[in-house]
């Protein structure tokens, strides 16, 4: 089966056309990669198949688990099983990290029709995937991304993977500016979630993270349209050659 089946996708952003006809299945079971030059738009593909407002879907459909996803509302796509690390997550002052994700799991639960998790249960869980993306404890009690550097925000969104748990899992470019533990925790995390009923696509833009991740499919974005699909010898060839060679 299918997880992710996009067909003819074109999408545009304050009337630029951004994304010209992408086509791209990732079946359940696989992770697949994202690679592309800059401006490619690899990062609006992401921004669209979570309903980032702003990004105009003009031709195209894109099924999720065999449901039009392009009808859902963004909180319903996440409830849905949809998750996106994001290249630069945004801070929330005010709100904790735990409050935070308590609110994105009930949610999810009743969603589906299951019941809330107790508070024990709750923090039993907080604990265990800290523990796992190597967070201290404090950081339950600190505010959503303020104050945090950017190799901690990259390991805050895997831990939001992580307490979630999702079915499908876009991580747009999370590896940028990581030093190589905390590259570990990324690939660690990635893989973690490596199951017959669970897929990823990982944008990146570097080889050293799909090594850790060994993805089943590489796909190449230029100019709004996958241009090449293949295995771990696209990558090779993109690091060893750059893009132009990607024809």
């Amino acid at each position: 089966m299918d997880m992710l089946e996009i067909r003819n996708l074109h999408a545009s952003v304050e009337g630029k056309e951004i994304l010209r006809g992408v086509n791209l299945t990732v079946p359940a079971g696989e992770v697949h990669a994202l690679m592309g030059p800059n401006g490619a738009g690899k990062s609006t593909l992401g921004a669209v198949l979570t309903g980032r407002p702003g990004y105009t879907v003009t031709e195209g459909s894109v099924l999720f688990k065999g449901q039009d996803l392009l009808s859902l509302k963004p909180e319903e796509r996440s409830w849905a099983g949809l998750f996106m690390s994001f290249q630069y997550p945004v801070e929330i002052p005010g709100v904790s990290y735990s409050a935070f994700m308590k609110a994105a799991l009930d949610a999810r639960r009743r969603a589906s029709g299951k019941d809330p998790l107790s508070a024990s249960e709750f923090l039993k869980l907080l604990s265990d995937r800290m523990a796992f993306v190597q967070m201290k404890p404090e950081f339950a009690k600190r505010e959503v991304n303020v104050g945090f550097s950017g190799g901690e925000k990259k390991r805050a969104e895997v831990f939001q993977m992580a307490m979630l748990n999702p079915d499908f899992s876009i991580l747009d470019e999370t590896d940028s500016g990581l030093d190589v533990d905390a590259l570990k925790i990324v690939a660690d995390g990635v893989n973690a979630l490596r199951s017959p009923g669970k897929s990823a696509l990982v944008i990146t833009h570097y080889k050293r993270l799909l090594e850790m991740v060994r993805p089943d499919r590489v796909h190449v974005l230029k100019a709004g349209q996958v241009v090449a699909e293949g295995g771990f010898e696209l990558v090779e060839q993109i690091e060893n050659e750059g893009y132009d060679s990607i024809r």
